[in-house]
């Protein structure tokens, strides 16, 4: 079931002349809201600048070092010896970076229970006081994990790449000018997004298929 504001924005975005036939075409978007925060934000760290496949496997082992937990707390996570964290395939920075994380919601310095009820602007500046957690990594959770229905993540590269087909740009297209071309559609920026992807997803397919020959 959507979110009652994705669902909104659905609603909204099909009476854009871009978006209705791209609602048409991909359907309802898959927008599930998370419920766990660190979880969310140490799966975006081990995600980070990864193929899907290989991020999973690595993702997976890091869970199996806690065996019959859900999701493991901070304080487990903080106690885990930084080799062992490597030895599941995660780089030097990211075993770091995951550490950082679990000693400041453990300490408090991560307000994570005043999370949501911070504008997306303040959320942007407490969780970059992470190491390896910047902006596009807080647009990701603010979408995926929050489902704030108005993020518009202006430095991924598949966004830019969705406005250049979706307009019939000659190139991607810089942060002001996808700004300008968001205004119709706005607070609607996460659905809008979300199909932004799909386009930029099938142009790819395309491209490998007709590469194939």
């Amino acid at each position: 079931m959507l979110h009652p504001s994705i669902a909104a924005s659905v609603e909204a975005l099909k009476k854009d002349k871009y978006f209705g036939p791209l609602i048409r075409k991909h359907g309802l978007p898959e927008l599930k809201r998370g419920t766990n925060v660190f979880e969310a934000l140490v799966r975006s760290i081990v995600y980070q600048q990864l193929s899907g496949k290989a991020a999973a496997t690595i993702y997976a082992r890091f869970r199996a070092l806690f065996p019959g937990k859900k999701f493991p707390a901070p304080e487990e996570v903080k106690k885990v010896p930084f080799e062992k964290l490597r030895s599941v395939g995660l780089s030097n920075q990211k075993a770091t970076y995951i550490l950082d994380l679990a000693e400041k919601f453990a300490t408090g310095v991560i307000r994570h229970r005043a999370i949501p009820k911070m504008t997306n602007e303040e959320i942007v500046e407490h969780l970059t006081e992470v190491k390896g957690i910047g902006e596009w990594t807080v647009h990701m959770f603010l979408m995926f994990t929050l489902n704030r229905p108005d993020v518009l993540p202006v430095g991924d590269l598949g966004i830019k790449k969705g406005f250049q087909i979706v307009y019939g740009l000659r190139k991607m297209p810089e942060a002001k000018r996808m700004e300008r071309l968001a205004a119709p559609w706005r607070p609607h920026a996460t659905t809008a997004c979300w199909y932004l992807w799909r386009a930029a997803d099938e142009k790819k397919a395309v491209v490998i298929k007709r590469g194939r020959g």
